[in-house]
């Protein structure tokens, strides 16, 4: 579908210049100077030629077929060149000028206008406000961009919705000597989208890691439905920006308050397993690993140095990242005791001294390789003048050409004396670091990819025992009232329904009608004001807890009434429960790709320390406990210093069955149990909001 946009037979370039300093100019001197081996077509009514390539008027003067056009032209202009390609046949477009719903309505009117073109053609466009695609297929060699860094080919594909942080990327590659396969950033997006290119490279046979850039997605769904077929055939390196951003502005809830803008684009990531990053230099440099190198069975590492320092800062960035460094077994050092010098080490790290030769290395490999309990091999090596680097290189390519286990090279090394060294390193595709540390997270990142493709989620668990049709006529008929926030009664109701424990409740509409609620459900109570009006109720006066006796309920609705003095006021009476863990637990509707579930510790401590975990429904019983285990106080639910953890087999299926509810009742916009306190025997929800 978009075989004229990435591997184009000819292109033309409409707004080709003669100017040296123009993107017209650039895009056909990239063509050229990238060794393109499709026909070029500069479209200029003034020129003859562009860079000693005929150029002509229009393309309708151009006497060949065109696959793809470039349009480096004024905004204003591009629809009717829109118009002229669909009459050409033309099935692919890249937009490079700008002008369009980046700067206002009339730019989105143009926008619109050549959108409307192009499909009634079947066209396709790449942007507008985008720099255009690389493929380094050495049977093609298309640079339609007007960008500068030229890439060696190689296996990992690039595909960015900033153009100017995948030209960071890609050039970050290029500094490390990794050859790509396919760039692309698409600007506005305006037609192809991330997801439609994720969906071309998941096809596409050279591309074996690919490296997303995401800001925003317009279709999470229709993105999520392909990234997961994609991620069944290729590694998916990912990183989202805007982590840290405040979450959604307006919100009726804790949960809508506590979700960050687009999170679900990182929530998407971990419910399919794709590996993420917060850094582009790590994206880059764990792709390098990736391109050449399979995931880890396990995460135990085999360290193999010639010098003591950098092995010691390895093994504490691969430890802080989880990984193990174990001792090798006795027959294991038995065997290296006769093959190293008396002076090495031989547990793990092995240390082979300076003076090690290849075949010194090549017996330390070949031990760790062996070993049932090492899933990896990470190898520092310096390069001492006294030694045969060039052989050491050599033995560790051979090894690594098994592929027998993932080896990653920390070279210590000035590239221009040890030219010939690194080239061997380099020819038998292992992925050699300048630093450490670097080097060990890259391997981090394998291992923790290793680990998402052995992690099953399963599947979300069905609650028979629910009364779907009694949740129904509660939201239809909220529904039909014009009611954006169900009342109490309602809630609770729904609650019942769902078969979520909730403290003994009742509802009235006076003050004598909350002592006698009172009396009927057993002191010490909780009076709350109910009022569609009042949504923090602790906030105007609106909670008074552990009411032990008549006197206190009527003091503290009557003073509830006459503070409020809202027309719809009731008084909802429920059981005062002390001395649990108060957790938070709800929902909020995410547009385009269902509900988000959110569990973390409630009451007045959300607020303070935000220890909340998401999750997009369904959510399954693994995920569920994934999320009680993420938390930063995680320990506070298991017991510590001598007090009872809490229930977390009831904490999970209150999580479950909120994510049915949802589920099954698209309409609830956000809800919040908070909070819902939990012992060591039981877990009982106290508080609950639902709005529509």
């Amino acid at each position: 579908m978009l075989e004229a946009l990435f591997r184009p037979k000819s292109v033309a370039v409409i707004g080709a210049s003669a100017k040296e300093l123009s993107i017209g100019n650039r895009i056909i001197k990239n063509l050229i100077d990238f060794g393109y081996t499709g026909a070029v077509y500069p479209i200029n009514p003034k020129a003859a030629e562009i860079r000693g390539i005929k150029a002509y008027p229009s393309i309708f003067d151009v006497p060949g077929e065109i696959d793809l056009a470039h349009m480096v032209i004024a905004g204003k202009f591009v629809p009717a060149a829109v118009e002229d390609c669909g009459k050409k046949g033309i099935k692919a477009i890249i937009i490079n000028s700008a002008g369009f719903t980046e700067v206002g309505p009339e730019g989105a009117a143009l926008q619109k206008d050549f959108l409307e073109r192009a499909k009634k053609y079947g066209i396709r466009i790449l942007g507008p406000n985008c720099q255009g695609i690389i493929n380094t297929d050495p049977t093609l060699r298309a640079y339609c961009n007007f960008t500068f860094t030229k890439p060696d080919p190689g296996f990992i594909s690039i595909v960015a919705q900033s153009g100017g942080v995948g030209e960071l990327i890609h050039q970050g590659f290029s500094q490390m000597g990794i050859g790509t396969r396919i760039y692309a950033s698409n600007g506005n997006a305006s037609d192809v989208s991330i997801t439609d290119i994720l969906e071309y490279l998941g096809e596409d046979e050279g591309t074996r890691v690919i490296a997303l850039y995401l800001e925003s997605l317009s279709d999470p769904k229709a993105f999520m439905n392909v990234i997961k077929q994609v991620a069944a055939k290729k590694t998916i390196l990912a990183m989202k920006a805007g982590r840290t951003a405040e979450g959604a502005k307006a919100s009726s809830s804790h949960t809508g308050g506590l979700a960050k803008t687009d999170i679900a684009i990182e929530l998407i990531f971990e419910k399919l397993g794709i590996l993420t990053f917060r850094d582009e230099g790590e994206l880059c440099q764990a792709a390098a690993a990736f391109a050449s190198q399979p995931a880890p069975k396990g995460n135990r590492v085999g360290i193999i140095t010639n010098t003591g320092g950098p092995a010691v800062i390895a093994t504490d960035v691969l430890v802080d990242a989880g990984l193990q460094i174990p001792t090798l077994s006795e027959s294991a050092i038995d065997t290296l005791k006769g093959k190293l010098y008396p002076e090495s080490a031989f547990s793990n790290p092995v240390d082979v001294l300076a003076t090690a030769d290849g075949g010194h290395f090549r017996a330390a490999m070949d031990v760790m390789l062996a070993e049932e309990q090492i899933d990896s091999l990470y190898i520092n090596f310096v390069t001492p003048f006294f030694v045969d680097t060039e052989s050491v290189a050599r033995q560790i390519a051979e090894v690594n050409q098994q592929h027998k286990k993932p080896i990653v090279c920390n070279l210590m090394t000035d590239p221009v004396q040890w030219a010939q060294t690194v080239d061997i390193l380099k020819t038998g595709g292992v992925p050699c670091y300048s630093f450490p540390g670097t080097a060990a997270r890259a391997l981090a990142a394998l291992t923790r990819q290793g680990a998402l493709q052995t992690r099953n989620i399963g599947k979300a668990k069905s609650f028979a025992d629910v009364d779907s049709a009694r949740v129904a006529k509660i939201l239809n008929a909220a529904t039909a009232a014009g009611c954006a926030m169900l009342p109490a009664s309602d809630v609770y109701q729904i609650l019942d329904a769902c078969r979520i424990p909730c403290a003994a409740w009742k509802i009235t509409d006076t003050v004598e009608g909350a002592v006698s609620a009172a009396d009927a459900i057993g002191y010490p109570v909780v009076v709350k004001a109910d009022a569609p009006s009042v949504i923090h109720k602790s906030d105007v006066g609106g909670v008074a807890v552990n009411l032990k006796s008549p006197e206190t309920v009527k003091e503290a609705a009557a003073h509830m009434a006459s503070k409020i003095n809202a027309p719809d006021l009731k008084f909802f009476v429920q059981r005062f429960l002390p001395g649990g863990k108060e957790l938070i637990m709800g929902a909020k509707a995410e547009k385009g790709l269902g509900h988000l579930i959110m569990f973390g510790l409630g009451g007045i401590y959300v607020e303070v320390l935000k220890d909340v975990t998401f999750k997009i429904t369904p959510v399954t019983p693994v995920e569920a406990s994934e999320m009680l285990s993420s938390l930063k106080t995680a320990a506070l639910l298991t017991g510590v210093r001598g007090e009872a953890g809490i229930d977390q087999a009831g904490v999970i299926d209150i999580i479950l069955r909120l994510s049915q509810l949802v589920s099954d009742f698209p309409q609830i916009q956000e809800m919040d149990l908070n909070p819902v306190m939990a012992f060591s025997d039981r877990v009982v929800a106290v508080d609950a909001r639902i709005a529509l």
